[in-house]
């Protein structure tokens, strides 16, 4: 049996490639794109049989492709991840086409078992931990800083925050444990 497909429309530059990498780790074949053109570019010509779409999209509304991929991907299980839940927009998305709605931060036996309509056994995803926001700014942060050379002064204007800001982030390294996986 071939790999199920899932298309990640995400676009937060560090989340989207931890959950491609988490789903790879479950099986999964998975594309990463971080906008709404990719996204749809994508849903034609590679035929995912899973989505999972950010609401926020950066200018773009996630809620807004629901259609469109409904359309080009019906029969596709459609996972749409918020960092906004509220009822309201649950029960748009559902309306929408949704099949599941999720919260972030969410684990990856919570996304597993939206993907496949099916409870996972907690022991597939023992070694699992949640994402720790704190872990991911700080990635973020050193991620920034090697593009520009390690220079503190073009990184904090690359990120607009002062200076000063980014080098107390940068002292404030998250524990070992708290690591991604």
């Amino acid at each position: 049996m071939s790999a199920q497909r899932v298309l990640i429309i995400e676009d937060d530059p560090l989340l989207g490639p931890v959950l491609a990498r988490r789903l790879n780790q479950h099986g999964y074949d998975t594309r990463w794109v971080n906008n709404k053109t990719d996204a749809l570019l994508d849903a034609r010509q590679w035929r995912p049989s899973h989505l999972l779409l950010d609401m926020n999209l950066g200018e773009d509304n996630g809620l807004a492709l629901i259609a469109p991929l409904r359309a080009t991907l019906p029969q596709a299980q459609l996972v749409l991840l918020t960092g906004y839940a509220s009822v309201s927009t649950a029960v748009d998305a559902m309306r929408l086409g949704a099949n599941h709605y999720l919260a972030k931060p969410v684990d990856t036996a919570t996304l597993l078992s939206a993907l496949t309509d099916a409870p996972v056994a907690l022991s597939e995803c023992a070694d699992d931990t949640p994402i720790n926001p704190k872990r991911l700014e700080w990635e973020h942060l050193q991620q920034a800083l090697r593009q520009h050379d390690g220079n503190v002064s073009a990184t904090a204007r690359a990120l607009g925050m002062h200076r000063r800001t980014l080098q107390r982030k940068l002292q404030k390294k998250p524990l070992a444990d708290d690591a991604l996986a």
